[in-house]
């Protein structure tokens, strides 16, 4: 831990957090200071002027990243007959019904995302207060409840993210890893920053996009504009 503070330490001193960044000159930062013995993810925070706490301002979707997360996405699909071997053929990693609803009352949640078709939320509902806290319950806004669960399958292990705002009006993702090219990350982070600006919520007043910061896993935050 003391190495690992000291590295802290000295990747801080290379960052003015007084200064807003171009985003090029804060993706070269970030690399530069993601020295860890991993791929470390690249993660952009954005502080938006919204109350969270009113529905029409919590905003919440999906974004398809153009070079993906360089994440590997385990999902879960709820289907039967036909729409079952469509998802097992897309990828899927789990596919059931009564079965996949038994293995997670008993804890058993192997996946990252949760897919299902229309019929099976009953069953889905019966796991809901396990899925939700968690983030997983399958929603038809973020397109997780659909007839076309292999294009589903697809998105997700395509890049796909969700997005959501948490209290502080702060949205959050990863948007690549150290070993992404300098041109990858600027093309996802523009894709990101660009559908959460367009979810503006109509009543929002005066700036909307209060700050964005990108950073590594064991890096420091470099406070960040697109460039014009």
């Amino acid at each position: 831990m003391a190495k690992l503070g000291k590295r802290l330490k000295k990747a801080y001193t290379t960052v003015d957090r007084n200064k807003v960044y171009s985003l090029s000159e804060a993706i070269r930062l970030v690399k530069e200071n993601a020295k860890a013995k991993f791929d470390e993810t690249i993660e952009i925070a954005m502080n938006l002027n919204v109350d969270a706490k009113k529905a029409d301002q919590n905003i919440r979707g999906v974004i398809q990243l153009p070079h993906g997360t360089g994440k590997t996405y385990r999902v879960a699909v709820f289907a039967k007959g036909p729409k079952a071997e469509e998802a097992q053929k897309a990828g899927a990693d789990i596919v059931g019904a009564e079965d996949l609803m038994e293995k997670i009352q008993a804890g058993e949640m192997p996946f990252d995302r949760c897919i299902a078709t229309p019929d099976m939320m009953g069953l889905v509902g019966r796991v809901g207060k396990i899925l939700g806290p968690r983030g997983l319950m399958p929603n038809p806004k973020l397109g997780t409840v659909t007839l076309d669960v292999a294009a589903a399958v697809k998105a997700v292990k395509g890049g796909q993210v969700e997005y959501r705002t948490e209290k502080a009006g702060v949205v959050h993702s990863g948007v690549g890893r150290a070993s992404f090219d300098e041109k990858s990350l600027l093309e996802n982070v523009h894709a990101f920053v660009d559908v959460v600006t367009k979810a503006r919520p109509a009543g929002v007043k005066g700036t909307y996009i209060k700050k964005m910061t990108l950073s590594s896993t064991m890096g420091p935050g470099v406070t960040f504009a697109l460039e014009a």
